[in-house]
């Protein structure tokens, strides 16, 4: 059976940020969708992304042509603010947690990693802690889901997909940042870009990503569980 380790009140001040700014992203995403749905009904076709929206806004409140009624105008008005001030949110919680990865010693170490920026080093930092209840980086990387379901019988192992199980947040933004990883290894010849670049010879870049998402949580942990720093010839030496 294995147990969770105990958080201390930092670390739960950290995982709140975390969660109270996951939230208010998926509000904002909810936000903007019910807005490009109120507009069509009155043949307006909102643009693609949510920056591009936030600049049509105005044009569509001011322009009298448009076929907007002006209880409507009211309305998308309020919805503007809303979105407005949801964007204040994020960007408020978003600078906290970036002070947070830079003022504290453990995120510092992460910052150094080649997909972590101050979102994933300040939740790896709230998360992991001192590292000591996982015994190895594996364990770390399953309880955020990124190792292969087993469906062996017989004596023959057969490896599945990732498994998808615990923190789906932290898995996340490990994915993300290894996808921005790989989009520029083309033209590197350092060890870890050699080996994204070979996996992807045999893999499908999918598959490369979530292996190099895997390998970053087991470099994290190995950093914070054995109080090191990050060695670029180690890392897939």
């Amino acid at each position: 059976m294995r147990y969770v380790a105990v958080k201390s009140v930092d670390q739960q001040d950290i995982q709140a940020l975390h969660r109270v700014r996951e939230e208010l992203v998926k509000q904002r995403t909810a936000k903007a969708n019910q807005i490009r749905g109120l507009v069509g009904e009155y043949g307006i076709v909102a643009p693609i992304g949510i920056h591009t929206l936030r600049k049509a806004l105005p044009c569509w409140l001011e322009d009298a042509t448009n076929g907007l009624t002006d209880r409507f105008r009211l309305l998308l008005a309020g919805l503007q603010e809303d979105l407005i001030f949801i964007d204040q949110r994020v960007v408020s919680i978003t600078t906290e947690i970036e002070q947070h990865a830079a003022s504290d010693p453990v995120a510092n170490k992460l910052l150094v990693l080649r997909g972590i920026g101050p979102l994933s080093a300040s939740a790896l930092a709230g998360i992991i802690g001192d590292g000591k209840q996982f015994r190895r980086g594996r364990d770390f990387a399953a309880s955020l889901g990124l190792t292969p379901r087993q469906h062996s019988t017989g004596g023959k192992d057969r490896l599945l997909g990732i498994s998808k199980r615990g923190d789906s947040y932290m898995r996340k933004l490990l994915v993300h940042g290894a996808r921005s990883v790989i989009r520029h290894t083309q033209n590197k010849e350092d060890n870890l870009s050699n080996w994204i670049n070979e996996l992807r010879k045999r893999k499908h870049v999918n598959i490369a990503t979530v292996a190099l998402a895997n390998k970053t949580a087991r470099i994290a942990w190995a950093i914070i569980a054995g109080d090191g720093h990050y060695d670029n010839k180690r890392v897939a030496a």
